[in-house]
């Protein structure tokens, strides 16, 4: 019975809530691991009492997952349970009395501007088109904010007229502008000029700004991650501080330091909430103290 349930469940998310593709499949793996916690107690996913959810979330904590797994399995058995109510396949939500744990948000790593420099650097200094590839991905991807996913899916034609934006369809599929300054607009020309020989033999018609001869045709974020890590050994950088992601962290954190609104970071990152782009006001909350502090008008001189 529940088994149905579950592909009901894993349909819906994916056609009502148009979710990703890893989430389904992510949702699926946390499902079935609940489902066989439950089946040791003689339960199933329709059969549960609040008891035997509230055992689960309990054991999760317990058998040392991390925070985030933990909860975003609480969040899939939760959803599960709301579709099942909402179906009328059960008359009660046996998860809803369990509250939710709160959990800290770890605070992002960050480059600071001279690192950021010195990987540029690093990157420009590989040989030939592998090092004008990589000092494009990174130009880009930090003077705009973009997700990794974002970057790799960037075709060919979006940058081959020089703009001086982007216009990049994020998560959900809303679309929101990514400006490009013009460090980044050098290094994609002169990318440009080398990329056909990155091309797949006989894929002269190929779509993707960074192609590859690997599967799909393009750039992978992995390879794009590896790339960054040879780039931040050879610039004396700890390659644990260094990913894609980071680039988009050194982003946000820098415009605040600049003074830039938090609204507006908001936008750029192309986050729904703002309580997710607050996380970075933590980050850069020393240095923009010390602005406060220097020169602000009213600043008491010592």
């Amino acid at each position: 019975m529940s088994e149905g349930w579950v592909e009901a469940f894993l349909e819906m998310m994916a056609v009502e809530r148009a979710a990703a593709r890893n989430t389904i499949t992510a949702y699926g793996k946390d499902l079935a691991d609940a489902s066989a916690y439950l089946k040791a107690r003689g339960r199933d996913l329709g059969t549960a009492a609040a008891e035997d959810v509230e055992a689960y979330f309990a054991n999760l904590g317990a058998i040392g997952l991390s925070p985030a797994t933990a909860a975003r399995r609480r969040a899939a058995v939760r959803q599960f349970y709301r579709f099942v109510l909402g179906e009328g396949w059960r008359q009660d939500d046996p998860s809803r009395r369990v509250e939710a744990p709160r959990k800290g948000r770890p605070l992002p790593k960050v480059l600071s501007r001279e690192e950021v420099e010195r990987l540029i650097a690093a990157a420009s200094a590989k040989d030939g088109g592998q090092g004008l590839r990589l000092a494009c991905l990174i130009e880009l991807t930090y003077a705009s904010g973009m997700r990794v996913s974002e970057v790799m899916g960037l075709p060919l034609s979006a940058l081959a007229r020089d703009p001086a934006y982007l216009i990049v369809k994020g998560k959900g599929g809303k679309e929101r502008l990514a400006p490009l300054n013009d460090a980044a607009r050098a290094a994609t020309k002169a990318w440009l000029e080398v990329r056909k020989t990155f091309r797949p033999k006989g894929d002269a018609a190929n779509p993707w700004l960074f192609p590859s001869r690997g599967k799909g045709g393009k750039l992978t974020p992995r390879r794009f991650s590896q790339l960054l890590e040879e780039a931040a050994m050879a610039a004396g950088i700890d390659r644990e501080k260094v990913s894609p992601h980071v680039l988009r962290h050194a982003f946000a954190t820098h415009l605040l330091e600049g003074g830039a609104d938090l609204r507006v970071v908001q936008t750029l990152l192309g986050h729904a909430d703002i309580a997710t782009t607050q996380i970075y006001t933590h980050v850069a909350g020393d240095r923009l103290a010390e602005v406060v502090k220097t020169k602000h008008p009213l600043a008491r001189k010592r």
